[in-house]
């Protein structure tokens, strides 16, 4: 091993005026992006127009569908309940109400929220319909057609678990979360008119 500590050798350290430089080139590009109050009200009012809450609502109710979907399938093929589920059908919804709504408002996080719990609450009503179904030999079909909201609810409270209120809370959040759609320069540039 060499002990040569020649000013070759030694480790490379921005110099001050190199830090001094890439901080003026970020400032610039933050000023660059910089807008004025009339800029943000105009762009905001533009990104408002582009969104839509019916297909946000769409494509999170067909997120909910699956999930629930998955859900179910898994539990009933593991035998058990994964509560880590919950996250992902919260993340999927929210992720498809950003998708379909392009949403920028609470609305929209407000139905991914109220979505992802419904993919929660569907998942495991369909797995208790089914295991209700094969310790009774009827058909799933049946089982659901027969269920109303009283002993739908009914079903749900008798497999509730603690557990249940921290996994359905947490899809809540991330269906809250994810369902906005995410602003960058690209998106102010574009609805201001300017070049990209």
């Amino acid at each position: 091993m060499s002990n040569d500590l020649t000013p070759e050798n030694l480790p490379k350290q921005d110099a001050p005026q190199q830090r001094m430089e890439n901080e003026v080139r970020e400032e610039e590009q933050a000023a660059e992006f910089a807008l004025t109050e009339d800029e943000a009200q105009r762009a905001m009012a533009f990104l408002r127009e582009e969104q839509n809450l019916l297909m946000g609502v769409i494509y999170g109710l067909f997120a909910a569908l699956a999930g629930a979907a998955v859900w179910a399938g898994v539990t009933i093929a593991t035998d058990f309940k994964i509560g880590w589920m919950a996250v992902g059908i919260g993340f999927l919804v929210g992720i498809a109400v950003r998708a379909g709504g392009k949403g920028i408002d609470q609305v929209f996080g407000v139905a991914g929220a109220v979505l992802s719990l419904v993919g929660c609450a569907l998942g495991n009503l369909l797995t208790v319909a089914w295991f209700v179904s094969q310790e009774y030999g009827v058909p799933v079909g049946e089982v659901l057609s027969g269920l109303d909201l009283e002993s739908a609810i009914e079903l749900m409270s008798a497999t509730f678990e603690l557990t249940d209120v921290l996994f359905y809370g947490l899809a809540v959040y991330f269906g809250y979360r994810y369902a906005f759609r995410e602003l960058g320069a690209d998106d102010f540039n574009r609805a201001l008119g300017r070049a990209m």
